[in-house]
């Protein structure tokens, strides 16, 4: 999993998005260099970008002045609550405060402070255009995307990954929302929150009464972001009773959380769950044992709130790691979803079941009768473990499954893989065995939704390979260029090339069909239901098609 590399831990993104998100801070090091947001050369053609005095929309704490770039109306960085820094830390999030004149939505909000990414290969920097940013705890903003401030469009939220520890809504290229409002008639809208101890420290007894809520205000800062759309979306264009909730890795997690969550019931209508999801969150009394342990190895007492809420994030996060390494070992073996439940819930930085906030392990223990009547759509990745850097030979992918799986399992599970995939490499086959982690986790989700019995579930497979390099496959986040019909924005990744394109338009129509329907069909292609006995799944690649449990038979290994 990770490797050492002198006196800092290193791993890529897909092992950081699919360890369980209770886990990754363990394994996360202060001070890692950001990645080069490497990005291909803009075309010089004319200029498509216009800040006219239209571009300005009604919120109800003031105005906000966007621009126009290609015809799609941009706010980035919109105020949904203040400032958390300060005696503002681990408080629920207060609303903005009102503003005269123009707030300047022009650039991207700050990012909640992390531990910056760092790559273990150069061939993935490239192919997932990762951006840093800038980080400050003044970071509850979001971004619209429109092509008009009226009208009555389905309005797409997408929170994004990073587990709960770290990320962005602009870390990837992917998930800028312009082409969907340009080209798909719809609204955009990505958030940042509070992550990390920042999100998820419990402080109820260092704090009192006031804190009760400290331990998953990362979650509440999202409930606050579909609180502001639906007071502020129809001053951009959209519907605020057509709203979906979809995230990817980390971000499915966030989804599945918040389908669970009773201060969110209502305030979206469809949702989708991207490579991740149904997480094994852990208990209060879990997450009170890792405070104590915190605010021990600080030096700190009962009545310290106020050095803890003036203290600098990297030394909080520094002894945080040390903490959580101390408590939760890494895990061994095969990780992320759909990886065999442990007894406990990892320790690290996630939501807590409280009981009041968050009532259950939603898609883990139970799908959430709050969310019953909500569609959802469900799917993964091929080549989810993908990582550039290992090129195993197939002797030594054999062996570190045996690793894990035992001989005989192994044994099967590479000759399964070669035989359903003789046109891969062993290094592409390889990328794949999470993806069949992930599959399994899918199926364990559609059929806690399918037997609730309320409204219906969708799945979808992307299989579609990277000309990009070699042997990339489909990795953990490369459907996001085709969900956000962003191929041209990502082709480092994708090549933009025709058929690229071709399935972009089809996936970012079935996206925006499901957040305005509830139905991802579109003409030419049917999208059923799943059930959890054929496994009904839409399979994203140059040929989209309907196959009953694509995998199914390889996956079940790993079930045996």
């Amino acid at each position: 999993m990770s490797k050492q590399s002198g006196n800092q831990l290193s791993f890529n993104r897909r092992e950081a998005l699919l360890l369980p998100a209770v886990g990754m801070a363990a394994t996360m090091t202060a001070g890692a260099q950001a990645a080069d947001n490497a990005k291909t050369a803009g075309r010089q053609a004319a200029g498509n970008c216009s800040t006219p005095r239209s571009a300005v929309a009604k919120t109800q704490y003031g105005k906000v002045r966007g621009f126009v770039d290609a015809g799609v109306l941009t706010f980035k960085g919109i105020p949904y609550g203040q400032d958390t820094s300060g005696e503002n830390r681990w408080l629920p999030a207060k609303p903005p405060k009102p503003w005269d004149g123009e707030y300047p939505a022009l650039i991207y909000g700050a990012n909640c402070p992390q531990r910056l990414h760092d790559f273990t290969a150069i061939e993935q920097s490239f192919l997932q255009q990762w951006t840093d940013g800038w980080m400050s705890e003044d970071m509850l903003k979001l971004n619209v995307w429109t092509p008009s401030l009226t009208g009555k469009r389905p309005v797409l939220v997408y929170y994004h990954g990073g587990g709960f520890v770290f990320g962005s809504a602009y870390e990837l290229s992917s998930q800028d929302g312009a082409q969907l409002a340009g080209h798909h008639d719809a609204v955009s809208v990505t958030v940042n929150h509070r992550l990390n101890l920042l999100g998820f420290l419990d402080m109820s007894e260092i704090g009192g009464p006031a804190y009760a809520d400290s331990v998953n205000v990362g979650m509440t800062d999202l409930v606050a972001s579909l609180s502001w759309v639906r007071e502020n979306i129809a001053n951009f264009g959209g519907d605020p009773d057509k709203v979906m909730i979809y995230g990817q890795s980390g971000g499915g997690s966030k989804v599945t959380c918040l389908m669970g969550m009773p201060s969110a019931a209502g305030l979206f209508h469809r949702a989708s769950v991207q490579s991740g999801g149904g997480g094994n969150l852990p208990d209060m009394e879990q997450s009170r044992e890792l405070s104590r342990e915190f605010f021990k190895a600080l030096g700190l007492g009962r009545n310290d709130l106020a050095a803890l809420q003036k203290m600098e994030w990297a030394k909080l996060n520094a002894v945080g790691n040390e903490v959580i390494a101390k408590l939760g070992p890494p895990a061994r073996g095969l990780t992320g979803p759909g990886s065999p439940p442990s007894v406990r819930p990892r320790i690290g930085w996630s939501p807590t079941v409280d009981g009041r906030i968050i009532t259950q392990r939603a898609f883990y223990d139970v799908a959430p009768e709050v969310s019953k009547n909500v569609p959802v759509l469900i799917g993964n990745v091929s080549e989810e473990g993908n990582r550039m850097a290992s090129r195993p030979t197939e002797a030594e992918w054999q062996a570190t499954l045996a690793r894990s799986l035992g001989e005989a399992k192994a044994t099967a599970l590479v000759a399964a893989i070669k035989k359903t995939h003789p046109e891969k490499s062993i290094r592409t086959l390889s990328y794949g065995v999470s993806g069949l982690t992930s599959r399994n986790n899918v199926q364990r989700m559609v059929k806690l939704k399918y037997e609730q019995k309320g409204a219906p579930v969708y799945q979808y497979y992307f299989t579609w390979q990277s000309p990009m390099l070699e042997d990339a496959g489909a990795w953990h986040t490369a459907e996001l260029a085709f969900c956000f019909d962003n191929t041209k924005r990502c082709e480092q990744g994708t090549g933009n090339t025709p058929e690229a394109q071709a399935l972009a338009r089809k996936m970012a129509t079935a996206w925006v069909n499901f957040a305005r329907t509830g139905n991802p069909s579109q003409p030419g292609l049917t999208w059923t239901p799943s059930d959890p006995d054929r496994c009904q799944t839409m399979v994203f690649d140059n040929r989209c098609r309907m196959v009953d449990d694509p995998e199914g038979e390889v996956r079940r290994i790993l079930l045996s």
